[in-house]
């Protein structure tokens, strides 16, 4: 386990973290050990610098989880610019907000991408171009200065760009190897998006650690238990589709024993889910994580919990603050539901060029936090029983509001799943003349088993919580970082 030194440094340090002669990176590219890594990122990001980039400067990358796609975060830091990672599941429309909104001067991508995009003001340049520059030596970057844009869909509007700091990054990749006890023997598939706050980190924590990270696109969940037993895998970080997808597939003759952790953020794990991993993974351990990109992460489950607390998301991660709040600022008492509102260094530096979301979502902590300092106020709705583990209720937009009550999507979903009719299941609040707003579910399956589903839910639920339709999918849609698609799902119930 990794000391949890609270000094942040130059992300682009990272590359010194591990032995010379270890791999740190291993893909379809072949496998660079840490000396190489080293000298890969100074070339990148001397490559960089004879373009005649200010420091400041936004760079991006539009591309699968190549080679580049994994050195630019440390080479731009490096050079003294920020990086602006896009998500190559992305269509052209939505890489042009990204690239007008970050003011992007120059963006490296594939050149079947490249096509799709009309000449501007950002300077493209495609990944088989030739990279060699004057090699630049660990940079002395102040902690502090801007070191990324991840842009974040939200529930409505455009991409917005969270601005993250070096020291954002660093701590918060030595937080997440530290609580995962993650060493230099340890191997991670990198599944995630890069451009996913839960995918870079996935980089930054392995390489702080020392270990080696193998980054992998898949097709098929078969993949991925293929991937788990060629490359010994110890890690594996996911969302909840990715563990359903996993469960429905038997890995059969694929040895997948290496695996000994797995984490899981970007949704709950229901009970069923968790039993589900459980059984199939027997010998890893399992860390239920509840994050934002405007503060990275905010709380784990410890393994030895999620038996006795399968519906926690635990305590907060070293470096992390987390506070529940009432809506008058005062503390919220124990078994009383507030606002998670996450305090400390993790907590990023606003919403790029957008000070009104700026003001709205990032403000003073509370008078009684430890930390001070200005706070992210995450809309999200959750309780602390008497022993400090925290619940997650629901998001404030996300909340159904029928016949006068407050209902968790989260419960309800929960309820759905866990009695097997169906594997995955959205519920979504649509307008009614009677209640306000009718619960309605998008289920993944046929329908054949609504009967037993209703007639269940009559038994585990409350009258007002009873969905009064229920909508068949053979998939349910997920968005580009393998999230279900909850936005895109209400306003196609909603239309």
């Amino acid at each position: 386990m990794i000391p949890l030194d609270p000094v942040p440094r130059p992300i682009d340090h990272l590359t010194l973290r591990g032995a010379p002669g270890d791999v740190a990176l291993a893909g379809r590219e072949g496998a660079l050990d840490y000396a190489a890594l080293e000298a890969a990122v100074g070339v990148l990001a001397g490559w960089l610098a004879e373009h005649g980039l200010a420091p400041g400067d936004r760079v991006a990358t539009w591309l699968p989880k190549t080679r580049i796609a994994c050195l630019m975060p440390l080479a731009a830091a490096r050079a003294g610019l920020v990086h602006v990672p896009i998500n190559p599941l992305l269509k052209h429309l939505q890489v042009r907000h990204i690239l007008a909104d970050s003011g992007s001067r120059l963006l490296m991508t594939q050149s079947a991408r490249a096509e799709t995009l009309e000449p501007g003001e950002c300077r493209i340049v495609t990944d088989d171009s030739p990279l060699d520059g004057v090699p630049l030596p660990p940079s002395d970057a102040d902690p502090d200065t801007l070191a990324a844009l991840l842009y974040t869909s939200g529930s409505t509007g455009q991409p917005k760009g969270v601005m993250l700091s070096h020291a954002n990054l660093w701590l918060g990749a030595i937080s997440v190897a530290h609580y995962l006890k993650l060493t230099p023997i340890d191997r991670v598939l990198g599944v995630l998006p890069l451009s996913f706050d839960y995918g870079q980190n996935q980089l930054f924590s392995t390489w702080a650690a020392g270990a080696r990270v193998v980054p992998f696109d898949y097709l098929l969940p078969r993949d991925v238990y293929r991937g788990i037993g060629r490359e010994g895998i110890t890690t594996l970080a996911g969302v909840p589709p990715l563990w359903a997808q996993l469960l429905e597939v038997d890995p059969q003759d694929i040895d997948v024993s290496s695996l000994k952790t797995m984490t899981n953020s970007g949704g709950a794990l229901t009970p069923r889910m968790i039993d589900g991993l459980r059984a199939r993974f027997p010998q890893a351990d399992l860390y239920p994580m509840y994050g934002l990109t405007e503060a990275f992460r905010s709380t784990y489950l410890d393994p030895s919990l999620v038996a006795d607390h399968p519906d926690s998301i635990g305590r907060a991660i070293p470096f992390a603050e987390v506070l529940v709040a009432r809506p008058d600022g005062s503390r919220a008492a124990p078994g009383e539901a507030g606002e998670l509102v996450h305090a400390g260094p993790l907590v990023a530096q606003g919403y790029w060029r957008d000070e009104d979301r700026t003001r709205q979502r990032f403000r003073p902590a509370p008078d009684w936090a430890e930390s001070g300092g200005i706070a992210v106020w995450s809309g999200d709705t959750v309780v602390a029983a008497a022993d400090g583990l925290l619940r997650f209720v629901g998001r404030d937009d996300e909340m159904i509001k029928s016949a006068g009550n407050r209902i968790s999507p989260t419960e309800v979903e929960e309820a759905v799943a866990a009695g097997g009719e169906t594997g995955e299941a959205v519920a979504l609040g649509v307008p009614d003349e009677k209640l306000g707003q009718a619960i309605v579910v998008v289920a993944k399956g046929d329908g054949s088993t609504e009967e037993r589903l209703r007639e269940r839910l009559r038994r585990d639920l409350p009258n007002f919580m009873q969905p009064v339709r229920y909508i068949w999918r053979a998939e349910l849609p997920r968005n580009a970082n393998g999230k279900l698609d909850r936005a895109g799902l209400k306003g196609e119930v909603t239309s």
